[in-house]
């Protein structure tokens, strides 16, 4: 299976890692663990239909992470310019510069500056690998048609129930990140401190910090060998007023106790009296109560007419 995977990222021009429709914080530590470990041996981007949640910040490369699917292409638009009022269009290389010229027809003027737009489209990847998921629906990018002639990889911990022709790296593990860490080590990849990091924060978070039924011996092997290459235990973000707009909690922090006055135990009351009274010449009253207060008592009701 390691060879496999090998052979097709040496064999690939340009990969595409592609996560599903909103990831867990495990399948993205996964996809930029396989993407950094491959991103100077070969031409790799990474793609996500979703946004990165504000969580998935203290991995490492996660800046790397687009939802645009590729620049391929470069698209020119004319927004609101009849486009029968062109003639023809050329271009010419001028000192090693490419000049595109756009020619109105007679009677017609040329597109304003302001009238251009620039986009790209399309994806020139012809290995995309496909990390976590369970069916095509997490993954809307295999029905474009960039895609039609890319190998379609898979890697995650089930198997991925697919319409399309799919290489299947799919293995039973306790985190995809554990098993992307197994594919990496077998596959003599690229394996880095930050690599590593991103793996043990995805292993930790993905098992509940080992919680998870899943988990197994080779498990924490795993998880020992990415440390003694460099992987460090990166703590989640506490919030803390200072990470909130003013307004959107108390003033005061929660932390600190609400202001009370001091409490006087009743001992010392109890002296504060006898001193006022002994000064005062009055006797102290019994502070013990009479022993037939101890005693059961009987209430006889008188009906009310």
């Amino acid at each position: 299976m390691d060879n496999s995977l090998l052979s097709l990222i040496d064999s690939a021009s340009s990969i595409l890692v592609v996560l599903p429709t909103k990831p867990y914080f495990d399948q993205v530590a996964a996809g930029l663990a396989l993407y950094l470990s491959i991103h100077e041996r070969k031409e790799v981007s990474m793609y996500c239909p979703s946004p990165m949640m504000v969580g998935f910040n203290r991995l490492i490369g996660v800046n790397k992470i687009s939802q645009e699917l590729g620049k391929k292409n470069l698209t020119i638009k004319f927004i609101n310019y009849e486009a029968t009022n062109i003639d023809k269009v050329g271009y010419d290389i001028d000192n090693g510069e490419f000049k595109l010229t756009v020619t109105p027809k007679t009677g017609f003027v040329s597109p304003t500056k302001e009238q251009i737009t620039t986009d790209y489209s399309g994806t020139a990847a012809d290995l995309v690998i496909l990390i976590g998921g369970a069916n095509d629906e997490h993954f809307p990018i295999l029905s474009m048609p960039d895609l039609a002639n890319a190998k379609i990889a898979h890697v995650g911990i089930r198997v991925l129930d697919s319409n399309h022709e799919v290489l299947s790296f799919a293995k039973a593990a306790s985190t995809t990140s554990e098993l992307v860490a197994v594919l990496i080590k077998q596959s003599g990849l690229a394996l880095d401190a930050d690599v590593a990091t991103n793996l043990v924060m995805g292993i930790e978070d993905g098992s509940n910090n080992f919680s998870g039924s899943e988990v197994t011996p080779e498990t924490f092997e795993m998880f020992a060998y990415l440390l003694k290459n460099g992987g460090q235990r990166m703590p989640k973000v506490k919030l803390s007023p200072a990470n909130f707009p003013p307004g959107s909690i108390p003033s005061r922090p929660i932390s600190t106790p609400v202001s009370r006055e001091p409490v006087t135990p009743i001992t010392q009351i109890e002296t504060q009296i006898e001193t006022k009274t002994a000064e005062a010449g009055v006797e102290t009253p019994e502070v013990n109560p009479p022993s037939d207060w101890l005693q059961p008592k009987i209430f006889k009701g008188t009906n009310v007419s």
